[in-house]
């Protein structure tokens, strides 16, 4: 593996041989830490932003996926 840094981005070279889908992982962790690396909002935030999306998807999909039979 050779790791280049140049002035407006660094490289990475690994053998042909390496896993691919051990690699897609790691790439799209390397798209993320990019998405958010001048982000300031605070990890509490972004849990509680989460769990408010968490919600109001299974508000709208419960009685999709839950199917009640009471006699």
């Amino acid at each position: 593996m050779v790791i280049e840094r140049t002035s407006k981005e660094i490289i990475i070279r690994l053998p042909s041989y390496v896993n691919t889908e051990g690699l897609q992982r790691l790439v799209d962790y390397l798209i993320y830490k990019e998405a958010t690396a001048k982000s300031k909002v605070k990890q509490s935030d972004v849990n509680a932003l989460a769990s408010d999306i968490k919600q109001g998807w299974w508000k709208q999909n419960r009685s999709r996926l839950v199917k009640c039979n009471y006699a």
